[in-house]
């Protein structure tokens, strides 16, 4: 046996009718694709279904397979006791994947209540999985669960999970759906969740384009600024179902896709149309062509900065001398710097100085490059290889100067906080940090001032180099 279905699903519970009490007709179209699904998947009659999900509970170092008898879930927090799945979990598969995933070395975790109650929680079927489950169980209920949480890792790993997904799949025989549960951009809308982005527009249309095309390799390569800024949710859970989906040339049917809430929500089947060539190869090697672009940087700032980390971490060694490349303003400016790591969207360091504390801007880098990625007491240190999977920028800031409430604006100026020889600093035009307020709060909560504390305020610019 194999998979005999594979679905983009949407996650959001206004489309509930109990929750959503009438609101619900505002999206109707993700409504009835997801009904139609529902009766799509009866008919195919699986013995389970596989749901990865973004709402379980999520480690950072390890994919979560759900490990009980049984998986109950609720909408309790939406408002609705009532709308309530419980479900058999389908053992002996997950055993197979979790075995499977470990032998080839991806990080894996049985996620058990003994295991959860560690961290005060327990297995839930969250309502990234409840909500396309609600839609399918009021056509089709004879069928177990597999329950999925991804983890932030690189594409490259959720995609060769998603392979580890299949191989166990046929090894225990079973009939089997798959289902890629996750919401797009947030981004759409004013009025959203998160506050407008125009790449979330712009994101949601290729994403779903790319899908239908089956053109994984580009779905690899789409820019990291939009990826970065569109605010989505199910884009890990459907790189592990693409290599579900591997040697297997397919296409996409969108059959609804609506932004009301300020949300993206698409449904879409796969078409499995023929065997094909694998594609492992060819993302492995746009992964090392990547990171070549960005050895090549023309922006010599977080050029310096990479060179420096990764001289550190492969020769544990520092920089002694500064590169030719760097420019002269670089070698007799002095300036507070941040450095800054993100890996796969996620922050993996940062370390900067308010002043400077070098003799220039290239000594600043070269230091703070290295603090970010071994000192950062947020992190544990960056491995090696990890060099592949980074983006590093670069934030020079301006002097800084006194500053009243009303005249900070956190897209433009950075804030530090300073109360009885404590401060705090927060960089300006941060995701997730849209008004003053925010940005104030978060700066003290840094330097552990309470937020009824005398304290001062000073404001500042930064002039930002990001990797191409």
């Amino acid at each position: 046996m194999s998979i005999e279905g594979f679905y983009l699903m949407p996650h959001p519970p206004i489309v509930v009718p109990e929750v959503g009490k009438g609101e619900e007709e505002k999206i109707s179209a993700t409504g009835q694709s997801m009904h139609e699904l529902g009766k799509e998947i009866k008919e195919i009659a699986p013995d389970t279904i596989i749901v990865v999900t973004p709402h379980g509970t999520m480690f950072q170092d390890a994919i979560a397979l759900a490990y009980e008898e049984k998986l109950r879930g609720s909408l309790i927090n939406f408002g609705v006791p009532n709308v309530t799945l419980e479900l058999s979990l389908d053992k002996k598969l997950t055993n197979k994947i979790h075995q499977i995933a470990a032998e080839n070395n991806i990080p894996v975790v049985m996620a058990n209540n003994e295991l959860l109650e560690m961290y005060e929680t327990s297995v839930t079927i969250d309502h990234g999985a409840l909500v396309p489950l609600y839609f399918i169980n009021e056509h089709y209920k004879d069928f177990k669960l597999v329950h999925i949480t991804y983890a932030p890792f690189s594409d490259i790993e959720l995609y060769k999970f998603g392979m580890m997904i299949t191989k166990a799949v046929e090894e225990v025989n079973e009939k089997v759906v798959f289902i890629a549960s996750g919401d797009l951009s947030h981004r759409l809308k004013e009025e959203g969740p998160y506050a407008y982005s125009p790449y979330g527009e712009k994101f949601d249309k290729e994403f779903l384009e790319l899908l239908e095309k089956g053109d994984i390799l580009k779905l690899f390569g789409m820019d990291r600024e939009t990826v970065c800024n569109s605010g989505e949710c199910g884009r890990r859970s459907v790189f592990i179902m693409l290599g579900a989906l591997e040697g297997k040339r397919f296409n996409g049917n969108l059959l609804s896709y609506e932004g009301t809430f300020g949300v993206g929500y698409g449904v879409m089947k796969f078409n499995v149309l023929s065997e094909d060539s694998s594609k492992l190869k060819d993302i492995e090697n746009l992964r090392k062509l990547n990171h070549k672009k960005k050895l090549q940087q023309t922006d010599p700032y977080v050029r310096l900065a990479r060179e420096s980390l990764t001289t550190y971490l492969t020769k544990g060694i520092e920089l002694k001398t500064i590169p030719d490349y760097i420019p002269e303003e670089m070698k007799n400016i002095r300036r507070g710097v941040f450095v800054s790591l993100k890996k796969y969207g996620e922050l993996r360091g940062c370390i900067g100085t308010i002043l400077p504390t070098t003799n220039s801007v290239a000594e600043e880098i070269i230091r703070n490059a290295i603090e970010a990625g071994v000192n950062d007491p947020r992190f544990s240190e960056v491995e090696e290889d990890e060099l592949l999977d980074i983006d590093f920028s670069v934030d020079v800031l301006t002097e800084p100067e006194p500053a009243k409430k009303e005249e900070l604006n956190p897209k433009e100026y950075g804030v530090i906080v300073r109360s009885r020889g404590r401060s705090g600093l927060l960089l300006p035009d941060l995701e997730g940090v849209d008004s003053v307020d925010e940005q104030i709060s978060i700066a003290l909560s840094k330097a552990g001032i309470d937020l009824y504390d005398d304290y001062t305020l000073e404001k500042f610019r930064v002039i930002r180099h990001k990797e191409d």
